[in-house]
């Protein structure tokens, strides 16, 4: 008979059946390790939640009263005799790899995550394992990343002609992740950074937990519109097309994903300009991360799961395709169509085909939400 794995892949969640406890589970159970606090890995309904402690105040703010326990890297929980810990997944502030051993045995997942220091998040740290489950939300060729210190410079340059021609600014970007790595990373040559409500929410949840983030005034109805103009606007994806973004015309949007990497991606956005900056790693960051744990097997939950799978048996490791209904909060809105990757990838030589995606729901639908109040 063959050995039960330690962890498996249910209809409710990746699950430990010997410490009878969930990692990232989407149906309510009663105990969840939650690796951070996107929408599409934590939900609410469970019983028992535990993350890291830079997850705590996000997780109340968009969960409500949960019954939480939060530790910090690299810290020991038992739970029924498996051992349980958590580590720098590099992906958002507050953001943890799983690492789950029972008698010498050790898998880790890494729920989302990218090896590029940011600058806010504590960076990647690879963990050595037995068994990995790894997204692959970009595992396509044509996903390569620029250095962050060039992209940033890109939207610095941006900004300032916006300024002198008259027009605002506005950049999007997620509101836990991407605004505040834009926020800490801006050459604030001009003063204020201006948010959307929703942002401004989740800044202000970080700094209950200590988080210490560059200043940023909120934008009310009592906002001065030529005052916000002069700065630079961070707003959510739901903000976009509406009442709202349309009161500080004329402007300038700037759409911040990984997929801007594809043409046609910031024409459905309807975006001035398109910045490739991801919180997720890119073809090559995936492969270094995959390796560098040294596992036996590797388990691909969600991107391009099938195509990603094929390459890394080609050379050696031993891959797996999962279903899962992570979907990410960059996927839920900005993802190209599969005949835009395609096209893609015939231009630039590759000869990968797109696997279908498991989408689920995004960050950005809990954003459309409480973005009805700015």
């Amino acid at each position: 008979m063959a050995k039960k794995q330690l962890l498996e892949f249910t209809d409710s969640g990746i699950y430990c059946a010997q410490g009878r406890f969930y990692i990232d589970p989407w149906k309510p159970v009663d105990d969840a390790v939650i690796t951070h606090a996107h929408a599409d890995h934590a939900y609410v309904g469970h019983k028992h939640y535990l993350a890291h402690h830079l997850s705590r105040e996000v997780l109340f703010y968009r969960l409500g009263e949960i019954q939480l326990q939060t530790v910090e890297y690299g810290e020991t929980v038992m739970k029924n005799g498996v051992a349980i810990s958590l580590y720098p997944a590099g992906h958002v502030i507050g953001s943890a790899q799983i690492r789950v051993e029972y008698k010498g045995e050790v898998w880790v997942v890494s729920g989302d995550y990218k090896v590029e220091d940011d600058g806010i998040s504590t960076p990647f740290e690879p963990v050595q394992c037995h068994h990995f489950i790894s997204e692959c939300t970009f595992g396509m060729p044509v996903y390569t990343w620029k250095p962050q210190a060039q992209i940033f410079n890109d939207i610095n340059n941006w900004w300032r002609g916006n300024l002198h021609n008259g027009v605002a600014t506005v950049l999007v970007g997620y509101s836990l992740g991407k605004a505040q790595r834009i926020l800490q990373n801006l050459d604030l040559f001009n003063g204020t950074v201006y948010t959307h409500g929703v942002i401004e929410n989740t800044n202000e949840a970080l700094r209950r937990n200590g988080v210490i983030l560059n200043p940023t005034e909120r934008i009310t109805a009592d906002s001065v519109k030529e005052e916000v103009r002069k700065g630079i606007i961070i707003a959510p994806p739901s903000s976009v097309g509406t009442p709202w973004m349309r009161k500080f015309q004329p402007y300038s949007f700037g759409y911040c994903s990984g997929w801007m990497a594809i043409r046609g991606a910031k024409r459905r956005r309807a975006a001035d300009r398109g910045f490739v900056l991801s919180d997720h790693a890119d073809w090559n960051g995936l492969i270094s991360a995959i390796d560098a744990t040294g596992c036996e097997s590797v388990y691909l939950t969600h991107g391009y799961t099938a195509t990603f799978a094929r390459y890394l048996n080609g050379i050696g490791f031993d891959a797996h395709e999962v279903h899962t209904l992570y979907g990410g909060e960059e996927e839920a809105s900005a993802q190209p169509s599969l005949k835009e990757s395609e096209l893609e990838n015939q231009d630039k030589g590759n000869n990968i085909e797109p696997a279908n995606k498991v989408l689920s729901f995004g960050e950005d639908l809990g954003e459309a939400f409480g973005g009805l109040n700015p």
